[in-house]
């Protein structure tokens, strides 16, 4: 006698395999990443007046054929701003992840393959700089310097990379437990050789997903700095900085606001779905199925 059929409602939902649905996120967040790059590098040639143009005349107007996301409180096009601040905004968070990747890259990779005292001095003194928090060791750097976009990615990059260099050397001890890594040392490999041909190629994918996800929180980071004042100067188009603009009009304009904040999410989005879509894209193991 067998056993007679689940019925429809109590039978367990199929679920897409998660590599299908992480290729999905990653196709949007490419799509996504692809339509900013259009704008940075080709937004100079669309028919938009320039960003810092002003006519007070149309100032806090709606937006119409003229302006198609209205004007801001001292006449000039949101949407001429919006698309002049893409290069701004998204420049200044990939020159801080440069700027954390240049410092956190080396000294984890030192660390790691060095081992002993210097490993233990390197990794204390990335210690010392992470007991500070972010936020107040940025604001300390741009403190110092006076309130600029240049700063703010000083700033940031300098009270990030510790975080980084940690797991840059975790990274490499993990790949140096490797039998192939093992066997090219027992076969007298150089350690030039080893880390270039086998070490770096096993740390660069995880790190091209930590990099894709850790430009969103850069980017926020950045645009809350110029939010508060102290990152991109006016007239500088940057999102964050519309956004501190807007402020004071947003009951009256609120396209002002609404514009530059959808702009940001967007590209946070974006970095979050190619970041994790790079990462289930990479990680070759099955789910457990419940």
């Amino acid at each position: 006698m067998t056993d007679a059929p689940l019925p429809l409602a109590l039978r367990p939902a199929r679920r897409l395999p998660r590599r299908i649905a992480g290729r999905g996120g990653l196709a949007l967040g490419l799509v996504l990443l692809g339509g900013f790059a259009l704008l940075a590098f080709g937004g100079s040639l669309l028919p938009l007046p320039p960003p810092e143009r002003i006519d007070l005349l149309a100032r806090l107007a709606a937006p119409s054929g003229a302006h198609p996301l209205g004007t801001d409180h001292l006449g000039r096009d949101v949407l001429a701003r919006l698309v002049g601040a893409v290069p701004v905004s998204l420049g200044a968070a990939l020159a801080t992840i440069a700027a954390i990747l240049s410092i956190a890259l080396p000294w984890g990779l030192t660390a790691a393959l060095a081992g002993g005292r210097v490993d233990a001095l390197l990794m204390r003194l990335a210690d010392i700089v992470m007991a500070f928090p972010t936020l107040v060791l940025a604001l300390a750097v741009i403190g110092f310097m006076g309130a600029s976009l240049e700063a703010s990615i000083i700033g940031v990059a300098a009270a990030w990379w510790p975080s980084n260099a940690r797991m840059v050397r975790a990274l490499v001890l993990s790949a140096r437990q490797r039998d192939f890594v093992r066997a090219a040392r027992l076969a007298g490999a150089s350690r030039a050789r080893v880390l270039l041909r086998h070490v770096l190629p096993q740390i660069l994918p995880p790190l091209a997903v930590i990099v894709s996800l850790e430009m969103a929180s850069v980017l926020l980071v950045l645009s809350s700095l110029s939010f508060l004042g102290i990152g991109a100067q006016p007239p500088t188009p940057e999102w964050g900085a519309m956004l501190n603009e807007a402020r004071p009009h947003f009951a009256r304009a609120p396209h002002m606001l609404l514009v530059p904040g959808l702009a940001v999410t967007l590209a946070v989005l974006a970095f979050n779905l190619a970041g994790e879509g790079l990462r289930d894209l990479l990680d070759q193991r099955e789910p457990y199925r419940w």
